[in-house]
């Protein structure tokens, strides 16, 4: 050990005479390191249009209802959408959720249902259309005006949006006004049938068991 500390001992004095110039070094080099992540070019994003607030069915998008947020390259949500002012939710939307295609009312409502095509109807009772909600599967019933029996014109038709329309924009039967406007999925051969009841008939919807 004696021998071992004889050894060290000019080293160590070496490094103490020396120690001011050590810490100005390794001062230097923290500098050098601190200007170089402050001045490195910030990490690549892709802008992304997401939601501002909590945004519920039927929503018309306002230009106040959306940001554009840097997003990971590979972390953008397929069918992002960069324009979606103007158009309506076909679900609700959390607040900082990314815009994308199947989320607003539109030929991608039914990409998640294959084999069905997309046709809107008005209830004439806005009631009726408050009781559903987007996924929901549902009977529609046809009654005529002229008193004639109801009949089921679509079975277990599929809820894909519920626009916020107004009320006095469309008419029903014999030109009534009022009414909730509702988008769903039916087979296509169904929807020839759906859509004519749609203008003759009033329209309700039953849920089965």
């Amino acid at each position: 050990m004696r021998r071992l500390a004889a050894l060290l001992r000019p080293v160590r004095r070496a490094v103490l005479a020396r120690r001011r110039l050590i810490a100005a070094v390794l001062a230097a080099a923290a500098v050098a390191a601190g200007l170089h992540a402050a001045t490195a070019p910030p990490p690549a994003t892709v802008p992304v249009v997401v939601a501002v607030r909590d945004l519920p069915s039927g929503t018309v998008v306002g230009s106040g209802d959306v940001r554009t947020v840097g997003f990971a390259p590979g972390s953008v949500p397929a069918g992002d959408v960069t324009d979606p002012v103007g158009r309506t939710l076909a679900a609700p939307l959390r607040e900082g959720e990314p815009l994308t295609d199947v989320r607003l009312v539109g030929p991608s409502l039914t990409d998640g249902y294959p084999g069905l095509v997309a046709v809107p109807v008005r209830l004439p009772d806005a009631g009726v259309a408050g009781l559903l909600t987007v996924g929901d599967r549902v009977d529609l019933v046809a009654a005529e005006p002229r008193g004639e029996s109801a009949r089921v014109v679509g079975s277990g038709v599929t809820v894909l949006a519920l626009p916020r329309d107004d009320a006095g924009a469309g008419s029903g039967p014999g030109g009534a006004l009022g009414g909730r406007l509702v988008v769903v999925g039916v087979a296509p051969g169904d929807a020839a049938r759906i859509a004519d009841a749609s203008v003759r008939a009033y329209l309700t919807v039953t849920f089965g068991g």
